[in-house]
């Protein structure tokens, strides 16, 4: 029977720890399915098992828990850092930049609320623990680890700030969700006037989405014309990627003329519409199947072939060497205007039309081999890590601050893939990774972190709850989360007339708390909360881990 007492408590035998591992993880994962008055924990409850089973002395040695711990928090800030890369810096645009400036007034205040707690308690909890609670607070597990970090270089050795953590989460979620349903009975908002008015609001970015026409040339201005010609008069980016001439219907060059009666069809972005079809002519009906010449057909290539990752759009010179018209670029579901100045990235589906032979020779040119982006680019993932580890290391020296301040494990990687993301395809780095296996390596990073920070931490979870600061912990954490979202949600309700869907995104996404953000999606019906989450959690996950290393660097 030694096998089974090796297996069960050997905190040495690999065996053990991954057995240990498994079982945490794999019971935490499903527990955290389960809805508590229609919210689930998600993968945070493998934190809970992670206590559950260190408090009955299931553990393994400190130096594999830290291992695994940093491993895992490692990968899941990297793939966080990739998949928010190229909306990182497009996100503080227009209408996002004020979404952006609510969601920092949220970080700041969670950090005011949580040091005014500390200072006025008098240091009855210490400024590690009061970092984890304000974690838990804001459900942000990134912050959590990257603060770990922090005290690691530190040499903390006081209570674990899991703990604290543990404690504020479960009511920070709902505290989350119930800020959204204060706001809503406070205001007395009408879902169905909100719906309207977002219909009416111009939420989208005109300039890069595509809008499609068929247009009959009228003006005599352009009669004779080349196309180049017209479109140096109107100095509108568009393409015109059929005309109809006499009955002949063709693929038109630069040099093509229009003539009064030609049929076009322009594709172009939204908000230059209005105003080619003033300068060319009006709309009409176009059968385009019936031509006389060889049949065209249009069709979406995908981009796998790596040396055309970060070459503009209009290097390729798809018109004059292939005998082809690009309208418009599908990327990540979002369809894009074919500028010349747009740039091509692996994973883009790009829409040609053409006759049939010039189209199959513009497929191998882009690659459009599906197969090519099923394997992950593990050399761009593990140079980038390699990076972030080399720059998270690097100390940085601050006026006023004994001691130089490093990104660490966390901020390191999460800066690095954040610039990988947006620029590696000027280094001809390929950057693109499916969403499924960008989850894959987040959510098994997430699980490593939770599960070895809950083992280390259950050891003393109980005595802490039972007979120490636990529901302290807990009423703290509760003000840390309502009191910054409440505020800010009432000035931007009151004052800058935010959409109550758009206002549930940038609550759940300053928060970055995926259970609220589901909780926004089931109540609107519609894709404002993800637009408005997706706009802030860029900034927001990036400032809440850096906020807690600085915290404790610049104050401990």
């Amino acid at each position: 029977m030694n096998w089974i007492e090796s297996l069960l408590w050997d905190p040495a035998s690999v065996a053990h720890i991954v057995f240990l591992y498994a079982f945490v993880v794999s019971v935490g994962v499903l527990l955290g399915k389960i809805k508590f008055f229609g919210v689930s924990l998600g993968v945070t409850f493998v934190l809970f098992m992670g206590i559950l089973m260190g408090h009955f002395g299931f553990t393994a040695e400190t130096h594999i828990l830290h291992f695994l711990r940093d491993f895992g928090l490692i990968l899941f800030v990297f793939c966080i850092g990739l998949q928010v890369g190229p909306s990182f810096f497009s996100s503080f645009k227009k209408g996002g930049m004020r979404l952006n400036l609510l969601a920092v007034y949220i970080v700041l205040l969670n950090i005011v609320v949580m040091l005014g707690i500390y200072f006025l308690a008098d240091g009855q909890v210490g400024l590690p623990m009061m970092v984890g609670i304000m974690y838990g607070a804001v459900t942000n597990t990134p912050g959590l680890g990257a603060a770990q970090e922090a005290l690691n270089q530190l040499n903390y050795t006081g209570d674990p700030i899991a703990l604290g953590y543990a404690c504020a989460y479960p009511l920070g979620v709902l505290g989350i969700i119930g800020s959204m349903i204060v706001i809503r009975y406070l205001f007395k908002v009408n879902m169905q006037k909100e719906e309207k008015d977002l219909q009416t609001m111009d939420s989208t970015d005109l300039k890069h989405k595509p809008h499609m026409m068929h247009l009959e040339v009228r003006n005599e201005a352009i009669n004779g014309k080349t196309l180049i010609q017209v479109k140096n008069f109107l100095a509108r980016p568009f393409v015109c990627s059929r005309i109809r001439h006499e009955g002949h219907i063709s693929i038109p060059d630069q040099n093509t003329l229009f003539y009064v009666g030609d049929q076009l069809f322009i594709v172009c972005s939204e908000e230059d519409a209005e105003a080619i079809i003033a300068f060319i002519g009006k709309e009409v009906k176009v059968d385009w199947e019936e031509q006389q010449e060889a049949p065209m057909v249009s069709r979406r290539i995908l981009v796998t072939k790596s040396e055309i990752n970060g070459k503009k759009l209009g290097s390729m010179h798809f018109r004059s060497m292939y005998g082809v018209n690009v309208t418009r670029v599908n990327r990540s579901g979002m369809d894009l205007f074919a500028d010349p100045n747009l740039v091509l990235q692996v994973g883009d589906r790009v829409m040609v039309v053409g006759r049939q032979d010039a189209v199959d020779r513009v497929s191998n040119v882009l690659g459009n081999q599906l197969k090519r982006l099923d394997s992950p680019n593990i050399v761009t993932i593990f140079v980038g890590i390699f990076l972030g580890i080399l720059l998270g290391s690097l100390p940085i020296a601050f006026p006023g601050m004994p001691t130089p301040v490093k990104l660490g494990l966390a901020g390191g990687p999460l800066v690095v893939a954040i610039l990988i993301g947006r620029f590696g395809h000027k280094l001809k780095l390929v950057t693109y990774t499916t969403m499924s296996a960008n989850l894959m390596l987040r959510e098994i990073g997430i699980v490593l972190f939770l599960a070895s920070v809950g083992i280390e931490a259950g050891a003393d979870f109980v005595q802490t709850v039972v007979e120490g600061n636990g529901l302290l912990y807990v009423g703290y954490g509760f003000l840390i989360t309502i009191i910054p979202l409440l505020l800010v949600g009432i000035v931007a309700r009151w004052y800058y007339k935010v959409n109550y869907f758009t206002l549930m995104g940038l609550i759940a996404g300053s928060t970055t708390d995926p259970p609220a953000l589901a909780y926004a999606n089931q109540v609107s019906g519609n894709d404002a909360p993800s637009v408005g989450y997706s706009t802030v959690y860029p900034l927001t996950m990036f400032l809440r881990i850096i906020a807690g290393q600085m915290l404790l660097l610049a104050l401990m």
